[in-house]
């Protein structure tokens, strides 16, 4: 199969690693969270930073109402996971929703996208981001 880009030299690559490594993406399976993502998924799983920082870390509202980042954690993945189960079809991409205490303590219904794709090596992997993030 010919590709526009066949016969094209590689200019740049910026691998899932260095994304890690930049804070660009959070890998979810660090910090105390390993358990968490092991229980919910055998895949390695990351998020975008902005993500991380509103939704998984505990921000000041999530505090007060007493959350904790292994919980929140849960609630994303678990909701990731029943809109993988329920989605009907094979697909790389599925979109969920997940009510999250992020800068009130009244929880916000925010809406994800859970993307599988290659890794560095090929294997798959997890990538849960904003909706207009790519």
């Amino acid at each position: 199969m010919n590709t526009l880009f066949q016969d094209c030299d590689v200019i740049s690559v910026y691998t899932r690693k260095q994304a890690i490594e930049d804070g660009v993406l959070a890998d979810l399976r660090q910090g105390g969270l390993e358990e968490v993502c092991r229980q919910l998924t055998s895949w390695p799983i990351a998020c975008t930073s902005t993500v991380f920082h509103e939704c998984i870390e505990v921000t000041p509202a999530a505090k007060q109402a007493r959350c904790d980042m292994k919980g929140r954690l849960w609630d994303v993945l678990w909701m990731m996971k029943r809109a993988i189960q329920t989605s009907g079809r094979p697909t790389d991409t599925v979109y969920f929703d997940v009510l999250v205490v992020i800068d009130r303590m009244k929880p916000t219904l925010t809406k994800f996208k859970a993307v599988c794709g290659p890794d560095d090596d090929g294997r798959p992997c997890i990538t849960i981001m904003y909706p207009h993030e790519d």
